[in-house]
């Protein structure tokens, strides 16, 4: 089984200059814990997690500092660079493998350095429950 066969396409992004706020409301939509920064042709720059969000905001202080933080705090400044990527023909198993040993939950598929999908520990529970390997 590849990659192709599991991965989701319909991959909510953001922008480098996109708010932390505008960030959380999206996960929260999403249903997702990530997302992936992309620039205006498509290339992945980074990724923005649940985590990534909470410990920035932990040294962002109280009140006033804390409000700031939301709204003027930008994808560029807490994204974590270069995510791990995977090409949508990698086996599943390589996959899995990938995510063990880099203790990820998630791995962007792209194609031509385009973001074509994403894959998650989730994904490949499901497929390894419901579907032959």
């Amino acid at each position: 089984m590849k990659v192709v066969d599991v991965m989701h396409r319909d991959v909510r992004t953001v922008g480098p200059e996109t708010s932390v706020s505008d960030i959380i409301v999206l996960l929260a939509e999403a249903h997702v814990s990530a997302v992936p920064v992309v620039d205006r042709h498509g290339r992945i720059l980074g990724v923005v997690s649940s985590t990534d969000i909470l410990l920035s905001e932990a040294d962002a202080g109280g009140g006033a500092d804390r409000e700031a933080f939301f709204r003027e705090t930008l994808a560029r400044d807490i994204m974590t660079p270069r995510p791990l990527t995977i090409s949508p023909d990698t086996d599943l198993k390589e996959a899995a493998r990938q995510m063990l040993y880099a203790e990820v939950h998630r791995l962007f598929i792209t194609d031509d350095d385009r973001l074509v999908g994403v894959i998650s520990t989730t994904d490949i529970v499901q497929a390894v429950a419901t579907r032959p390997i």
